[in-house]
């Protein structure tokens, strides 16, 4: 009997030790599950505007939340040279500028990357008034970048021109990104919708096109110009609108062939906005070339034909000349209906303007948000100082920029005031910022966001603290055991059943 006990008594350990290591090898094996993060993704957003191109290259860690990236902004570096639409005539040529930035770029990414890093490049108004004049060019233009990439180390996936709705919507969504108005961390380290916060209008002007965007009061009310985005997980209905050569420079060119179509002799132009005692001869394909001012282009246009503009410095008459590249009477005092006879609901909340706005409020000596009041005092005082003195006035002196901010400030103030609406009582809710931390406030990181929506998030990589193939090693050996414990405890059963019956039958057949 002792000897069958002591079999029966290990067979039951062993079963219990089989059964609690099958079951903490599974715990533990769950639980201890070390989440690796699958590192950093990377993408390369080209901003081919008018007057120049921008790379911008930006990353988000692998894992996505909502499945829109969380980006950020590593790299900047300006092209040297004028934008890509410049370069209609010798398509050939514009390849070679981008080296530089791109050799740079090449050292920000992780060589073992660089194949899997997708490339952007989105054209803006220059592109979109030389598809207006010559599609040809245009193309050719286009297929001399994509040449350019296919040869580079990187995915390149496309260049393409985007509209100007699209543009605007896009630097609205890096504004408000930029903000924290779309995500922010909670106490937990994860990132949540910011509870209540109200969005930021977006207004950004650049060399050809200028764009507003802003979510309007009655966001139902269907404007043509509304256009639904998706970003980590919620819809947003934004209002937009771009206007082609409403651009700082081609609105410049505008006011100077205006001058020329005013004055009454071709050689020589006085012009209110350039400073006192400016002189500069420029061709009349500089300024009437272009599509905006094919309208005021002279009937003996001869496109090398100089043009002597004489700079007078005249605050008064600068204003009037300017009001007249807007057509403030198209709308018959609706509204709803700032200038051009377009369509736009009022304005509403704080609003951030960017690009040419920041730089000609830089210019003006003026920073963050301010009075109308200010601005007027500050633009009227900077528009009636001499070239001579300007030198002095701006941090960064150059002929080109220096000669226009007196043009440029007026152009903002009736596109602003007279365009928009903006009143005394609304412009401080302005804020003219070039970026948020280390990122630029443009459309390009819109873009990349709004394309992180279409890559993929990476799943997270699961490190286990025993290899699978040893787990279920494990496992098929402990399970094996323990069905094993349990069959030589029941064969142990059946044998001790027996002998008891056994033992009894020949209990009663003993003779007394």
């Amino acid at each position: 009997r002792m000897l069958t006990r002591t079999p029966s008594v290990v067979a039951q350990v062993f079963l219990l030790l089989s059964i609690v290591l099958v079951i903490a090898i599974a715990v533990i094996q769950i639980n201890q599950q070390q989440v690796l993060s699958p590192g950093l993704k990377y993408g390369i957003v080209l901003d081919a505007g008018s007057s120049r191109t921008t790379i911008y290259v930006y990353e988000w860690p692998a894992e996505k939340e909502n499945d829109t990236g969380v980006v950020s902004q590593t790299f900047k570096c300006n092209v040297k040279g004028p934008g890509i639409s410049s370069y209609e005539s010798n398509p050939g040529a514009l390849a070679k500028p981008f080296d530089d930035c791109l050799n740079k770029v090449k050292e920000r990414i992780p060589v073992h990357l660089h194949k899997t890093t997708s490339v952007y490049l989105g054209a803006t108004a220059g592109m979109r008034l030389l598809r207006l004049q010559n599609e040809t060019a245009a193309n050719e233009v286009l297929a001399s970048v994509q040449n350019y990439f296919r040869a580079q180390p990187f995915e390149f996936r496309g260049a393409q021109i985007i509209t100007g709705p699209e543009e605007g919507v896009y630097g609205w969504i890096t504004a408000n990104y930029l903000m924290g108005n779309f995500l922010e961390r909670n106490l937990w380290r994860t990132w949540v919708r910011p509870y209540r916060k109200e969005t930021m209008g977006a207004l950004d002007l650049g060399g050809a096109s200028t764009q507003i965007s802003f979510i309007p009061e009655d966001s139902q009310e269907n404007f043509n110009s509304t256009l639904q985005v998706k970003l980590y997980g919620y819809n947003y209905n934004v209002y937009t609108h771009s206007f082609q050569c409403y651009g700082r420079d081609e609105a410049e060119k505008r006011l100077l062939a205006l001058l020329l179509q005013k004055s009454n002799t071709s050689s020589n132009v006085d012009n209110p906005c350039y400073p006192q005692n400016y002189n500069t001869a420029l061709t009349m394909k500089y300024f009437s070339g272009s599509l905006c001012t094919q309208s005021l282009r002279p009937a003996n246009y001869y496109p090398n034909q100089l043009v002597n503009f004489r700079g007078t410095g005249d605050p008064g008459l600068c204003q009037e000349m300017v009001s007249l590249l807007f057509n403030f009477t198209a709308c018959r005092d609706r509204e709803d209906c700032p200038f051009n006879g377009i369509h736009q609901p009022k304005v509403k909340g704080n609003f951030v303007a960017f690009s040419g706005f920041y730089y000609t409020i830089n210019a003006l000596n003026l920073s963050g948000h301010f009075s109308l009041a200010d601005f007027n005092s500050s633009m009227w005082f900077f528009c009636s100082q001499s070239w001579a003195q300007l030198q002095f006035m701006l941090p960064k002196f150059e002929e080109i920029y220096a000669r226009s901010y007196c043009f440029s400030a007026n152009f903002i103030y009736y596109l602003l005031a007279r365009g928009y609406n903006f009143d005394a009582e609304t412009w401080p809710q302005i804020h003219f910022q070039k970026e948020v931390g280390n990122s630029s406030i443009a459309w390009s990181l819109g873009y990349m966001l709004s394309l992180t929506n279409m890559i993929p998030a990476e799943g997270k990589l699961i490190q286990l603290p025993l290899k699978p193939s040893l787990f279920a090693g494990l496992l098929v050996f402990l399970t094996a055991m323990a069905l094993l414990c349990l069959l030589f405890l029941v064969y142990l059963c059946i044998v001790s059943h027996n002998r008891k019956n056994i033992s009894r039958v020949e209990h009663v057949f003993i003779p007394e």
